[in-house]
C-alpha cells in the first residue's frame, strides 16, 4: 500500500485533511514536501513533529527534522509553474503527490463565494500538466461527493450515490455549485493522465469528512460547541431534516491510501459510512453525549445545501476489502471533548 522509497507531495498538507495525511505520512516512513499558502492551514510551527529542527532555507522555504520534511509556504499553482525559489533545494523525483491544495469551506463559502471556489479550476489543470511532464510513480487526487448530481439529493428521490451514477461519455448531472464542477472536471483530467499519459492516478469522492481539528466553519465542530456550552434551544441550520454521511478523518485517510494502491485508471472511489443522517439527528447526538435534552431548533435562513447526501460503499468495500471502523458515537465523542477545550478557551 505504501510507496515510500522517493519524497511524497503533499499539496494543502497543512489544511484540515492534509495535516491528518501528513502525520499518517510521516509514521509510515515518508520524506515529504508540503506546499500550502495558509490561507486556511495551520503553519507546520504549531503542529508538525520535529518543529523544534526547523531552518529556513529561501523565503518561504522551510526545512523540519532535518530534512525529513521540507514546507513550501506558497501557492500550489506557483510551485505548480516553477515559480517559486527553492534556494538551495532541486525538485526531487516524487513517489507518490496528494493532490489536497483547493479552496475549501463550509456551506457558506460554496455558496457565497462561488468564483473563489473556481479557483481549483486552475490548482487541478496546473497539477495535472506538471504530473504529466514529472511523471511521479503516483498521484492521488481528492475529489468530492459535491461531484453527484444534485437531481439524486433532493427532498424526493434522493438515493444512495454510487460511483456509476457520474459517467463520463455519458449521465454527468449537475453537481453541487462551482465546487462540484471542479473536482467533477479534476476527475475528468485524472483519467486523461492515465489514458493518454500513463500515468498511475486515482480518485477519492468523501463525503461528510470530521474530526477533532476541524474549524468552525463546518457543521459537526459548531453543533458540538454550542452542545458543550449546554445552548438551549441547540440550533441547527435550516429545517435540520437535510442529512449527511458522517465519516471519520482516520478512516477517510485510511481509505484514501488504500484507494491509491488498488486503483491506478484515474476512477473514483467513494468515501462514506453508507448512513444518511440529519442534522436534528446529529444535534440530538451530542446533546445525549453531553448529558442533556434541549429544544432541537432549526434556523431557516441559513444555507443547507442538497437535502440528502450519502454513499452507496458497495463498491468501496469491494475494491478496498475495508470499511470505516470509527463509529459515528466514538468520533463525535472525540469531537465533543475537544469542543470543552474550545469552550475553556473562550471561543
Amino acid at each position: 500500500m505504501f510507496n515510500n522509497s522517493n519524497p511524497a507531495l503533499v499539496t494543502g498538507g497543512c489544511g484540515f485533511v492534509g495535516r491528518h495525511l501528513t502525520r499518517r505520512l510521516l509514521k509510515e516512513g515518508y520524506q515529504l514536501w508540503i506546499v500550502d499558502d495558509l490561507s486556511i492551514g495551520l503553519h507546520p510551527d504549531e503542529w508538525l513533529p520535529g518543529n523544534d529542527k526547523r531552518k529556513e532555507i529561501a523565503a518561504g522555504v522551510f526545512e523540519y527534522d532535518d530534512g525529513g520534511v521540507i514546507f513550501v509556504h506558497g501557492d500550489a499553482r506557483d510551485f505548480f509553474s516553477s515559480r517559486i525559489d527553492l534556494g538551495t533545494l532541486e525538485e526531487p523525483a516524487f513517489g507518490d503527490v496528494f493532490h489536497f491544495a483547493a479552496v475549501v469551506g463550509g456551506r457558506l463559502t460554496i455558496d457565497g463565494n462561488p468564483l473563489a471556489v473556481a479557483i481549483d479550476l486552475a490548482l487541478d489543470a496546473l497539477c495535472f500538466n506538471w504530473a504529466v511532464q514529472k511523471t511521479p510513480e503516483r498521484l492521488l487526487y481528492a475529489s468530492s461527493s459535491a461531484a453527484y448530481p444534485v437531481d439524486l439529493q433532493g427532498e424526493d428521490g434522493a438515493v444512495a450515490l454510487k460511483e456509476s451514477d457520474i459517467e463520463f461519455g455519458g449521465r454527468l448531472g449537475q453537481p453541487d455549485m462551482t465546487y462540484g464542477w471542479s473536482k467533477l472536471t479534476g476527475e475528468y483530467l485524472a483519467r486523461i493522465a492515465h489514458q493518454h499519459y500513463g500515468l498511475h492516478t486515482a480518485c477519492v469522492r468523501p463525503f461528510s469528512g470530521y474530526g477533532e481539528e476541524q474549524d468552525l466553519t463546518y457543521p459537526v465542530p459548531s453543533i458540538a460547541l454550542r452542545a458543550a456550552k449546554r445552548e438551549a434551544p441547540l440550533t441547527v441550520w435550516g429545517s435540520g431534516l437535510q442529512g449527511r454521511d458522517f465519516v471519520h478523518i482516520d478512516d477517510c485517510i485510511e481509505a484514501a491510501l488504500r484507494v491509491l494502491a488498488a486503483v491506478n485508471d484515474g476512477s473514483a472511489v467513494n468515501i462514506g459510512s453508507g448512513k444518511l443522517i440529519n442534522f436534528r439527528e446529529v444535534a440530538r447526538l451530542f446533546a445525549t453525549l453531553e448529558g442533556y435534552e434541549p429544544e432541537i431548533k432549526p434556523v431557516e435562513d441559513k444555507p443547507v445545501g442538497v437535502h440528502s447526501r450519502y454513499a452507496d460503499i458497495s463498491h468501496m468495500k469491494e475494491v478496498l476489502d475495508w470499511e470505516p471502523t470509527i463509529s459515528i458515537e466514538e468520533g463525535f465523542g472525540r469531537v465533543l471533548r475537544v469542543a470543552h477545550e474550545r469552550k475553556a478557551q473562550g471561543l
